[in-house]
């Protein structure tokens, strides 16, 4: 070996700094090699962290941007042509950072509450509510039951109502109508509307009082009364009409989903609807 590293020495076509790195086995070009190689993938996820960290920065600001856009909408009622056509925009905006993504079921299973909506069926809640002082509409949330799922599973529509002279207020009574679903692509579901129950009824201290008055002993009759009322559940199925037929239902796009929000389009004209992640709900 040090007869042919002599050769090479002499050899007038290489220089010496040339011949020490051969000497060395090109141990120090392979090292030299290296280190500029991880210097650029360095500089390379490096780039890609940022770019990862300004999209998401990015998306939530457009998240924002959309609820303070439906913010001062009443959750529709009062939306003008203008403010639901920034609101479209908004919308198609937040869909398009996770379009094309399937839906997982699994981030899906949760209660979500409604911020806007321009479904015709629900801002008719709104309008009675606004015209009819005696009838008053809380909170609208949708919760999704399909844990451990990949093909559907449970959803209910949940409407807080109340009758102010009679129940408490905001909260007096729920509405929940409740509909299996199936998961038709990666990202449409099919509802098919299963039960419409009323349930947790709250009647307030005056109507109490008339029913079984605190300053008088309550008889068994009296609190069996409250008891009756407080645990009072009305269930009205919703079945097909003729045998082989499907059940009332409809296609329901869910066109954004992520940690805290949902975005959703009913499929034929029927409105869009934008959620925000509530904390989870008993019924």
């Amino acid at each position: 070996m040090d007869r042919i590293t002599s050769a090479t020495i002499s050899c007038p076509a290489f220089s010496t700094p040339r011949v020490c790195r051969n000497k060395s086995f090109g141990l120090n070009i392979n090292t030299d090699h290296r280190k500029r190689f991880s210097c650029r993938v360095a500089v390379a996820s490096g780039n890609t962290t940022a770019k990862v960290v300004d999209s998401e920065l990015d998306l939530e600001y457009k998240k924002h941007d959309l609820l303070r856009a439906v913010q001062e909408t009443q959750r529709g009622l009062t939306a003008t042509s203008d403010q639901r056509s920034v609101i479209e925009e908004a919308l198609v905006t937040v869909e398009g950072f996770n379009g094309g993504e399937a839906i997982d079921l699994m981030k899906l299973d949760a209660t979500w509450r409604l911020q806007y909506t321009s479904a015709p069926d629900v801002v008719v809640l709104f309008e009675a509510a606004s015209r009819f002082p005696f009838f008053q509409v809380g909170q609208i949330f949708q919760k999704f039951e399909c844990r451990d799922r990949s093909d559907g599973g449970i959803i209910r529509n949940v409407v807080q109502w109340s009758v102010p002279s009679l129940l408490e207020e905001q909260e007096g009574a729920t509405l929940v109508v409740t509909a299996k679903f199936d998961k038709v692509s990666s990202r449409n579901i099919y509802l098919q509307f299963e039960e419409i129950s009323v349930r947790n009824i709250n009647i307030n201290e005056q109507v109490q009082s008339l029913l079984a008055p605190a300053i008088l002993p309550r008889s068994f009759l009296n609190l069996q009364i409250l008891q009756f009322i407080r645990t009072f559940n009305a269930q009205i199925p919703v079945t097909a009409t003729s045998p082989g037929r499907r059940s009332v239902g409809g296609l329901y796009y869910l066109s954004y989903l992520d940690n805290n929000m949902l975005l959703g389009r009913s499929v034929g004209g029927g409105g869009v609807f934008v959620f925000t992640k509530s904390q989870p709900l008993e019924l």
